[in-house]
């Protein structure tokens, strides 16, 4: 049966309070204008494993409309699996289904793996969607359509680095349908560096671009990707004590120019790759009683998730960071570059967050924060910036129970929330 069609897109700043307590609730879009909302249930199941913190689970997409695709896990065969899918939302509000599919026809199905076995999804130039799903140190599970409209299918054979262990899968869309992908590469316990790929649209084919961080006794935690309207690639990354952590540290930038091949920081400056974290543009730097540990009962100082917008090519972060004074808690904190280093605010301190953060921006100088808290009727918020610098947050989604998110504004300027409940296997729209 159809679905009624949507009247708008989830989620803007000005009225974000009521966005959720009435199906045709009035808000203010980023160029200002009134326009409905109708926040809507996914009409798919969703497995309890689909969340994580450094995904891009959402592509959107303009022809005759507003298309939007979201990757996520569906309940596997037992409560130990999942199988990936993508859920497609057309203009007229209809959605559909797409399952990835193994070369046998059946639907791939992987074990279970909070913050790690999740999906991300970009669309290219010619409408082609890739997906990168369920890999923690396995080789490469990528899944493809080979046009628009046909099915998603297995296409791991087509990349670099055959048999080495990926982790953390980000990609996305350059203005010219490129994609770029950065990942963790390798399962070592001495090390294991971050490197970026590129999608050639024209060309249909993956390569790599470089190692683009790597360092002894370091392991790389990719967390975010994007293109400017020049065709720069900014990337957004952690650093972590090798083998493994939940506590990262040192958050990091780096730009990356195809036309030349250089890498630099937000300075221009260029730097030697793979960088270190002596040699990162590090925007967050090691504070009072903050150590490099693999103990995943660490309380000390340390980052935890991270996500990147840009004003035209200008990087803005938004980030967890829980320091010594903290009692515990990741408060969520905003950055740009300023002169020659990094400018950070705090955005939100009151109660415990969870890893996971959005953030857009738009040409009217808006900039909107997506923060979710563990406690509270409401949890899932939205910080947007005063004109004397504080920040005032109020409820993005009143009565949804989500406890992960993801953020992509569309070209209309909407903001598209992507909203997992996972106590209630729903995702919302």
């Amino acid at each position: 049966m159809r679905r009624p069609p949507a009247r708008a897109y989830a989620a803007s700043a000005a009225a974000l309070a009521s966005l959720l307590t009435a199906p045709q609730a009035a808000h203010a879009d980023s160029a200002g204008d009134a326009a409905a909302t109708v926040v809507e249930k996914v009409p798919y199941a969703m497995d309890s494993s689909n969340q994580a913190a450094w995904w891009t689970p959402v592509a959107t997409y303009k022809g005759r409309g507003q298309y939007t695709y979201f990757a996520f896990n569906e309940p596997g065969s037992t409560a130990a699996t999942h199988r990936p899918a993508i859920a497609r939302r057309d203009p007229d509000g209809v959605w559909s289904r797409l399952p990835l599919l193994n070369s046998d026809g059946q639907q791939a199905e992987f074990p279970d793996d909070n913050g790690h076995n999740q999906p991300s999804v970009a669309r290219d130039g010619n409408g082609r969607l890739h997906v990168f799903a369920s890999m923690h140190a396995n080789s490469w599970r990528y899944y493809r359509t080979e046009a628009p409209g046909t099915d998603v299918t297995d296409h791991a054979a087509e990349l670099p680095d055959q048999g080495v262990g990926i982790t953390y899968p980000v990609v996305t869309t350059a203005p010219n349908g490129d994609l770029y992908l950065a990942a963790r590469v390798g399962a070592g316990a001495d090390q294991r560096p971050g490197k970026l790929y590129r999608w050639d649209n024209a060309a249909s084919r993956w390569s790599t671009v470089a190692t683009f961080a790597a360092a002894p006794n370091r392991s790389v935690y990719p967390d975010d990707i994007t293109v400017d309207p020049a065709g720069r690639v900014h990337l957004l990354y952690e650093w972590a004590k090798a083998p493994a952590t939940a506590f990262r540290h040192q958050l990091s930038y780096l730009r990356h120019d195809p036309a030349t091949g250089t890498f630099t920081d937000s300075t221009g400056t260029t730097l030697t790759t793979p960088t270190t974290p002596a040699t990162s543009d590090v925007i967050q730097n090691l504070t009072t009683g903050e150590e490099w540990s693999t103990d995943n009962t660490y309380t000390g100082p340390a980052v935890q998730s991270a996500k990147l917008t840009l004003d035209n090519s200008t990087p803005k972060i938004t980030y967890r960071y829980r320091s010594a004074d903290s009692n515990g808690n990741f408060h969520v904190h905003y950055a740009y570059p300023s002169g020659s280093s990094w400018t950070s605010k705090t955005v939100y301190t009151n109660t415990q967050t969870t890893a996971a953060l959005g953030i857009t921006w738009n040409t009217t100088d808006t900039k909107r924060i997506y923060y979710i808290t563990t406690t509270g009727t409401d949890q899932v918020f939205v910080a947007t910036q005063n004109t004397d610098g504080t920040w005032t947050s109020q409820s993005a989604a009143p009565g949804v129970s989500a406890d992960r998110l993801a953020v992509q504004q569309n070209t209309d300027g909407k903001d598209i929330l992507y909203l997992p409940d996972t106590t209630h296997n729903t995702l919302y729209y």
